[in-house]
């Protein structure tokens, strides 16, 4: 008889306590969740320090196009360097990016020049921050999460005045942890252009990720962009790679 009264008295302390922490705990967890999966996506997306191939195709509304080769290295969060491999007129030519501040090396023209994020050294859609770009997390903090479903809509408000996109709309899978859709808005609220990820790689070294990243944009109707990724994986790199004076040396890392 006791064992039933210790039983019962038991459950009405721990159930509540149970249903209380499972109801609160999650809330909280909910609640620290979007910068969170935001981190995880930077994760998933590449290593720390790798380099890269890249592809990048600007289209035409009449079909014509303009394609880019780039070698690419990245160190850390906020640490790129981009080398042009083709076309033959672009050759040679690196661009350098560390934290907000980016630069334009172009052979036989003396010292490299100061470019910014919102300028674009492909032309199209794609600007500089596109393609020489950060961690989602180093430029952006997670103000809302929303559960779609299969996917977590984060929007992500820019850290600093600064950043190209003042704020951006990302969808994540929620089995991958990888972002599918990705809109950017000025901060007036209009939406600047919207990026897609498709096409899921397994480059090897545990590095699964988008190969394909295309753009449209309500500003430039009938054009797209599209970046294509190959070769993706980890490399240690000095810190000399990321400096002015290493710009005109940046093919020797091929």
């Amino acid at each position: 008889m006791w064992c039933k009264q210790l039983f019962k008295t038991v459950s009405r302390i721990i159930v509540p306590a149970v249903i209380s922490f499972c109801f609160f705990g999650t809330a909280a967890a909910f609640a620290l969740d979007g910068n969170d999966i935001l981190r995880q996506v930077d994760k998933n997306m590449q290593p720390q320090s790798y380099e890269m191939y890249r592809k990048l195709i600007n289209i035409e509304p009449d079909g014509s196009k303009k394609e880019f080769v780039l070698y690419t290295v990245k160190k850390g969060q906020d640490k790129m360097v981009a080398l042009f491999l083709s076309p033959a007129s672009e050759k040679g030519r690196s661009t350098l990016r560390l934290g907000d501040n980016m630069w334009l090396y172009i052979p036989n023209v003396g010292r490299p020049l100061r470019i910014t994020s919102l300028q674009s050294v492909v032309g199209g859609i794609f600007n500089n921050s596109d393609i020489l770009r950060l961690d989602y997390s180093v430029e952006y903090n997670a103000e809302q999460i929303t559960d779609q479903g299969d996917t977590y809509l984060l929007d992500l408000k820019a850290k600093s005045p600064s950043v190209a996109y003042d704020h951006l709309k990302m969808k994540v899978d929620k089995k991958t942890f990888l972002p599918t859709t990705i809109e950017c808005y000025a901060i007036s609220g209009m939406l600047i252009k919207t990026l897609h990820y498709t096409k899921i790689k397994d480059f090897g070294q545990g590095l699964i990720r988008p190969s394909m990243l295309e753009t449209d944009s309500p500003l430039h109707k009938g054009y797209r962009s599209v970046m294509l990724f190959a070769k993706v994986k980890k490399k240690e790199l000095p810190d000399e790679v990321f400096t002015l004076n290493y710009l005109s040396k940046v093919d020797e890392l091929r």
